[in-house]
């Protein structure tokens, strides 16, 4: 079992190579140029499959409904545990 206690965070950064992780940092991209709380928005799409938690701002919302939610948690774990 992971028993560090330590706060992880995801990292945006430059080298992000899957199509699921610069989709993500589009959309996180175009919440915060919006005045959204992205961690938020983004969280709240996952657990409800509703994609009015995200903006159209540059086109956000079509972009995240590209993808399956399950390839974006996917993404996130992977990147989580990376680091």
């Amino acid at each position: 079992m992971f028993e560090n206690r330590d706060t992880m965070k995801f990292v945006i950064g430059d080298k992000v190579e899957t199509e699921a992780g610069k989709l993500l940092v589009s959309v996180y991209e175009a919440l915060l140029e919006g005045g959204y709380n992205p961690v938020n928005q983004i969280v709240g799409y996952l657990m409800s499959g509703d994609p009015t938690y995200i903006t159209n701002h540059k086109g956000a919302r079509s972009l995240v409904k590209r993808i399956e939610r399950d390839e974006l948690l996917e993404e996130l774990i992977k990147n989580y545990l990376q680091k």
